[in-house]
Protein backbone atom coordinates (compact mmCIF):
# COMPACT_ATOMS: atom_id res chain seq x y z
CA UNK A 1 0.00 0.00 0.00
CA UNK A 2 0.95 3.75 -0.62
CA UNK A 3 -0.42 6.54 0.81
CA UNK A 4 -1.07 9.67 -1.21
CA UNK A 5 -1.17 13.44 0.78
CA UNK A 6 -4.49 13.00 2.00
CA UNK A 7 -3.34 9.90 3.70
CA UNK A 8 -6.06 7.87 1.37
CA UNK A 9 -4.13 4.28 0.94
CA UNK A 10 -3.71 3.05 -2.91
CA UNK A 11 -3.96 -0.56 -2.71
CA UNK A 12 -0.98 -1.49 -5.54
CA UNK A 13 -2.15 -5.49 -4.49
CA UNK A 14 -5.38 -5.39 -6.22
CA UNK A 15 -6.76 -4.21 -9.49
CA UNK A 16 -8.71 -1.14 -9.78
CA UNK A 17 -10.73 -1.17 -13.24
CA UNK A 18 -9.94 2.91 -13.78
CA UNK A 19 -6.37 1.74 -13.73
CA UNK A 20 -7.35 -1.26 -15.90
CA UNK A 21 -9.08 1.46 -18.36
CA UNK A 22 -6.22 3.20 -18.31
CA UNK A 23 -3.46 0.37 -19.36
CA UNK A 24 -6.39 -0.58 -22.16
CA UNK A 25 -6.30 2.78 -23.40
CA UNK A 26 -2.75 2.53 -23.77
CA UNK A 27 -1.99 5.08 -20.58
CA UNK A 28 0.89 5.35 -18.01
CA UNK A 29 -0.88 5.44 -14.96
CA UNK A 30 -1.61 2.25 -13.27
CA UNK A 31 0.17 -0.34 -11.57
CA UNK A 32 2.23 -4.15 -12.59
CA UNK A 33 -1.17 -6.01 -11.06
CA UNK A 34 -3.62 -3.94 -13.36
CA UNK A 35 -1.14 -4.38 -16.38
CA UNK A 36 -1.21 -7.79 -15.53
CA UNK A 37 -4.73 -8.17 -15.97
CA UNK A 38 -5.48 -6.31 -18.99
CA UNK A 39 -2.81 -8.18 -20.62
CA UNK A 40 -5.06 -11.19 -20.34
CA UNK A 41 -8.07 -9.40 -21.96
CA UNK A 42 -9.01 -9.55 -25.81
CA UNK A 43 -7.57 -7.55 -28.24
CA UNK A 44 -11.15 -6.37 -28.77
CA UNK A 45 -11.08 -5.06 -25.14
CA UNK A 46 -8.88 -2.54 -26.11
CA UNK A 47 -10.77 -1.46 -29.08
CA UNK A 48 -14.31 -1.83 -27.04
CA UNK A 49 -12.87 0.70 -24.81
CA UNK A 50 -11.47 3.23 -27.00
CA UNK A 51 -14.57 3.40 -28.79
CA UNK A 52 -16.17 4.01 -25.61
CA UNK A 53 -14.27 7.09 -25.11
CA UNK A 54 -15.11 8.16 -28.14
CA UNK A 55 -18.53 8.21 -27.72
CA UNK A 56 -17.97 9.82 -24.45
CA UNK A 57 -16.76 12.87 -26.16
CA UNK A 58 -19.17 13.16 -28.77
CA UNK A 59 -22.21 12.97 -26.43
CA UNK A 60 -20.47 15.57 -23.92
CA UNK A 61 -19.82 17.59 -26.79
CA UNK A 62 -23.83 17.36 -28.58
CA UNK A 63 -24.65 17.95 -24.92
CA UNK A 64 -22.93 21.36 -24.57
CA UNK A 65 -24.35 22.36 -28.11
CA UNK A 66 -28.01 21.80 -26.87
CA UNK A 67 -27.40 24.71 -24.19
CA UNK A 68 -26.40 22.01 -21.32
CA UNK A 69 -23.48 23.87 -19.25
CA UNK A 70 -23.30 22.08 -15.76
CA UNK A 71 -22.06 18.05 -16.09
CA UNK A 72 -21.83 15.85 -13.42
CA UNK A 73 -19.57 12.51 -14.84
CA UNK A 74 -19.22 9.61 -12.39
CA UNK A 75 -16.66 6.89 -12.57
CA UNK A 76 -14.80 9.64 -14.12
CA UNK A 77 -11.28 7.16 -14.52
CA UNK A 78 -7.51 8.50 -14.70
CA UNK A 79 -7.31 11.83 -16.92
CA UNK A 80 -6.85 10.53 -20.71
CA UNK A 81 -7.30 13.68 -23.26
CA UNK A 82 -9.63 14.90 -23.99
CA UNK A 83 -11.37 14.82 -20.78
CA UNK A 84 -15.56 15.49 -20.81
CA UNK A 85 -14.49 19.11 -19.25
CA UNK A 86 -12.22 19.72 -22.37
CA UNK A 87 -14.73 19.34 -24.45
CA UNK A 88 -17.86 20.76 -22.97
CA UNK A 89 -15.30 24.33 -22.23
CA UNK A 90 -14.33 24.03 -26.07
CA UNK A 91 -18.10 24.80 -26.36
CA UNK A 92 -18.51 26.94 -23.44
CA UNK A 93 -15.89 28.02 -21.68
CA UNK A 94 -18.02 28.78 -18.31
CA UNK A 95 -19.28 25.33 -17.98
CA UNK A 96 -19.07 23.52 -14.76
CA UNK A 97 -18.15 19.81 -13.90
CA UNK A 98 -18.16 17.53 -10.97
CA UNK A 99 -15.97 14.72 -11.49
CA UNK A 100 -16.33 11.66 -9.47
CA UNK A 101 -14.31 8.48 -8.72
CA UNK A 102 -13.58 6.37 -5.43
CA UNK A 103 -9.79 5.28 -6.15
CA UNK A 104 -6.85 7.79 -5.00
CA UNK A 105 -5.18 7.65 -7.86
CA UNK A 106 -7.72 8.83 -10.31
CA UNK A 107 -7.97 11.61 -7.21
CA UNK A 108 -4.11 12.73 -7.73
CA UNK A 109 -4.33 12.91 -11.51
CA UNK A 110 -7.92 14.58 -11.37
CA UNK A 111 -6.52 17.63 -9.22
CA UNK A 112 -3.42 17.87 -11.24
CA UNK A 113 -4.80 17.51 -14.61
CA UNK A 114 -8.57 18.20 -14.62
CA UNK A 115 -8.29 22.19 -14.54
CA UNK A 116 -11.03 24.65 -15.94
CA UNK A 117 -10.86 27.46 -17.84
CA UNK A 118 -11.15 30.74 -16.05
CA UNK A 119 -14.76 31.06 -16.57
CA UNK A 120 -15.98 27.53 -15.57
CA UNK A 121 -15.41 25.22 -12.28
CA UNK A 122 -13.99 21.66 -12.46
CA UNK A 123 -14.28 19.92 -9.47
CA UNK A 124 -13.27 16.28 -8.20
CA UNK A 125 -15.76 14.34 -5.58
CA UNK A 126 -14.03 11.31 -3.74
CA UNK A 127 -16.98 9.27 -3.25
CA UNK A 128 -18.81 5.63 -4.67
CA UNK A 129 -21.65 6.01 -7.09
CA UNK A 130 -23.39 3.50 -4.59
CA UNK A 131 -23.64 6.58 -2.27
CA UNK A 132 -25.64 8.73 -4.56
CA UNK A 133 -27.23 10.89 -1.87
CA UNK A 134 -23.33 11.97 -0.88
CA UNK A 135 -22.80 12.93 -4.61
CA UNK A 136 -25.80 14.86 -5.11
CA UNK A 137 -25.29 16.46 -2.11
CA UNK A 138 -21.96 17.54 -2.62
CA UNK A 139 -22.54 18.49 -6.18
CA UNK A 140 -25.27 20.83 -5.89
CA UNK A 141 -22.99 22.95 -3.73
CA UNK A 142 -21.24 23.46 -7.26
CA UNK A 143 -24.04 23.03 -9.99
CA UNK A 144 -27.48 24.47 -9.96
CA UNK A 145 -30.20 21.96 -9.55
CA UNK A 146 -32.60 24.16 -10.88
CA UNK A 147 -31.19 24.29 -14.23
CA UNK A 148 -30.07 21.32 -17.07
CA UNK A 149 -27.67 19.05 -15.38
CA UNK A 150 -26.09 16.36 -17.71
CA UNK A 151 -25.10 13.13 -15.86
CA UNK A 152 -22.71 10.89 -17.05
CA UNK A 153 -22.43 6.94 -15.74
CA UNK A 154 -19.73 6.14 -18.91
CA UNK A 155 -18.97 2.46 -18.92
CA UNK A 156 -19.65 2.28 -14.88
CA UNK A 157 -22.39 -0.35 -13.85
CA UNK A 158 -21.70 -3.25 -15.31
CA UNK A 159 -19.16 -3.11 -12.07
CA UNK A 160 -22.49 -3.32 -9.89
CA UNK A 161 -23.96 -6.92 -9.38
CA UNK A 162 -27.84 -6.94 -9.47
CA UNK A 163 -27.62 -7.11 -5.90
CA UNK A 164 -26.27 -3.28 -5.36
CA UNK A 165 -29.13 -2.31 -7.31
CA UNK A 166 -27.69 -0.09 -10.28
CA UNK A 167 -31.31 0.84 -11.15
CA UNK A 168 -32.29 2.01 -7.63
CA UNK A 169 -29.11 4.17 -7.69
CA UNK A 170 -29.66 5.76 -11.62
CA UNK A 171 -33.05 6.24 -10.57
CA UNK A 172 -31.76 8.27 -7.77
CA UNK A 173 -29.32 10.25 -9.48
CA UNK A 174 -31.60 10.96 -12.40
CA UNK A 175 -34.83 12.26 -10.17
CA UNK A 176 -32.56 14.73 -8.75
CA UNK A 177 -32.39 16.26 -11.89
CA UNK A 178 -34.69 19.43 -13.58
CA UNK A 179 -36.33 19.01 -16.51
CA UNK A 180 -34.39 19.11 -19.59
CA UNK A 181 -30.99 17.72 -17.90
CA UNK A 182 -29.88 14.12 -19.33
CA UNK A 183 -28.47 10.89 -18.87
CA UNK A 184 -25.16 10.25 -20.89
CA UNK A 185 -24.87 6.20 -19.88
CA UNK A 186 -23.02 3.23 -21.98
CA UNK A 187 -22.63 -0.35 -20.73
CA UNK A 188 -20.55 -3.59 -21.22
CA UNK A 189 -22.63 -6.09 -23.19
CA UNK A 190 -22.20 -9.21 -24.90
CA UNK A 191 -24.64 -8.89 -27.01
CA UNK A 192 -22.78 -9.08 -30.20
CA UNK A 193 -19.50 -10.70 -29.33
CA UNK A 194 -18.78 -14.46 -28.38
CA UNK A 195 -16.44 -13.03 -25.66
CA UNK A 196 -13.61 -15.49 -24.03
CA UNK A 197 -15.40 -17.16 -20.80
CA UNK A 198 -12.00 -17.52 -19.13
CA UNK A 199 -10.98 -13.74 -19.91
CA UNK A 200 -14.02 -12.74 -18.16
CA UNK A 201 -13.62 -15.55 -15.22
CA UNK A 202 -9.69 -14.25 -14.72
CA UNK A 203 -11.31 -10.63 -14.53
CA UNK A 204 -13.81 -11.38 -12.44
CA UNK A 205 -11.01 -13.59 -10.23
CA UNK A 206 -9.29 -10.56 -9.73
CA UNK A 207 -11.82 -9.13 -7.52
CA UNK A 208 -13.62 -7.17 -9.75
CA UNK A 209 -17.31 -7.49 -10.44
CA UNK A 210 -18.15 -7.12 -14.32
CA UNK A 211 -21.89 -8.10 -15.28
CA UNK A 212 -22.56 -7.09 -19.11
CA UNK A 213 -25.97 -6.39 -19.53
CA UNK A 214 -28.47 -7.62 -22.62
CA UNK A 215 -30.28 -4.44 -24.63
CA UNK A 216 -33.24 -4.93 -22.83
CA UNK A 217 -31.13 -4.68 -19.63
CA UNK A 218 -29.26 -1.44 -20.28
CA UNK A 219 -32.90 0.21 -21.78
CA UNK A 220 -34.21 0.02 -17.92
CA UNK A 221 -31.45 2.56 -17.19
CA UNK A 222 -33.26 5.39 -19.43
CA UNK A 223 -37.09 4.07 -17.93
CA UNK A 224 -38.98 7.30 -18.51
CA UNK A 225 -36.45 9.59 -20.02
CA UNK A 226 -36.68 10.73 -23.81
CA UNK A 227 -33.83 8.89 -25.55
CA UNK A 228 -32.33 11.35 -28.09
CA UNK A 229 -31.85 10.55 -31.84
CA UNK A 230 -30.39 7.60 -32.95
CA UNK A 231 -31.64 5.68 -29.40
CA UNK A 232 -30.06 2.95 -27.95
CA UNK A 233 -27.02 1.85 -30.07
CA UNK A 234 -23.54 1.09 -29.31
CA UNK A 235 -20.75 3.17 -29.12
CA UNK A 236 -19.72 3.63 -32.87
CA UNK A 237 -23.44 4.29 -34.09
CA UNK A 238 -24.03 7.41 -31.61
CA UNK A 239 -23.13 10.30 -33.59
CA UNK A 240 -26.09 12.62 -33.25
CA UNK A 241 -24.97 15.75 -34.80
CA UNK A 242 -21.15 14.63 -35.61
CA UNK A 243 -19.99 12.62 -38.04
CA UNK A 244 -19.48 9.17 -37.98
CA UNK A 245 -16.85 7.54 -36.47
CA UNK A 246 -14.21 6.23 -39.48
CA UNK A 247 -10.82 4.65 -40.15
CA UNK A 248 -10.99 1.56 -37.66
CA UNK A 249 -12.65 -1.66 -37.45
CA UNK A 250 -16.08 -1.54 -35.37
CA UNK A 251 -16.46 -3.22 -32.00
CA UNK A 252 -19.38 -3.35 -30.82
CA UNK A 253 -19.06 -4.27 -27.15
CA UNK A 254 -21.41 -1.41 -25.47
CA UNK A 255 -25.02 -0.01 -25.26
CA UNK A 256 -25.13 3.66 -25.30
CA UNK A 257 -27.68 6.08 -24.99
CA UNK A 258 -28.68 9.49 -24.32
CA UNK A 259 -31.78 10.34 -22.16
CA UNK A 260 -33.49 13.05 -21.78
CA UNK A 261 -35.25 14.56 -18.39
CA UNK A 262 -39.19 15.51 -19.09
Amino acid sequence: MTAGPDRTPIDTSRPHPARVYDYLLGGKDHYPVDQELGEQMPELAKAGVAQNRAFMQRAAGWAARAGIDQFLDIGTGIPTRPNLHQVVQEVNPAARIVYTDNDPIVLRHAEALLVSSPEGVTEYLDADVREPEKILAHARTVLDFDRPVALSLIALMHFLADEEDPYGITRTLVDALPAGSCLVLSHFTQDFITTDQEALDRYRSSGITLRPRDRAEVARFFDGLDLVDPGLVTAPQWHHGTPAPEGREIIDTFHVGVGRVR
